[in-house]
């Protein structure tokens, strides 16, 4: 199972900050982010994931956000401040989704 040390995060170019995405294998894919356009800690563009203690987090698959369908109580598409720990638990929920 995919975790988040397992992310590959890049800079981005455009916004500042940095980036991952994952596909699992069923279909769903995970974005985090963080950076100063994102609901991270801290609200800076940094070069490292080791940099953050918090990201922006959102889910896909068909047909577009689906957040919602793994965090019943989320008021957005879009997750902000999701530890680790919390990523972590997100993932693995996604990748158990048939």
């Amino acid at each position: 199972m995919k975790v988040f040390k397992d992310l590959v995060f890049n800079s981005k170019k455009f916004s500042g900050g940095i980036g991952a995405t994952m596909r699992f294998d069923n279909g769903f894919e995970i974005s985090v982010q963080a950076g100063s356009f994102n609901y991270s800690t801290p609200k800076e563009d940094l070069k490292s994931p080791d940099d953050f203690v918090s990201f922006e987090i959102a889910v896909f698959g068909p047909p577009g956000f689906v957040t919602k369908q793994f965090v019943p109580d989320a008021h957005d598409d879009v997750l902000g401040w999701q530890d680790r720990g919390q990523i972590n638990a997100l993932m693995l929920l996604i990748q158990s989704k048939k």
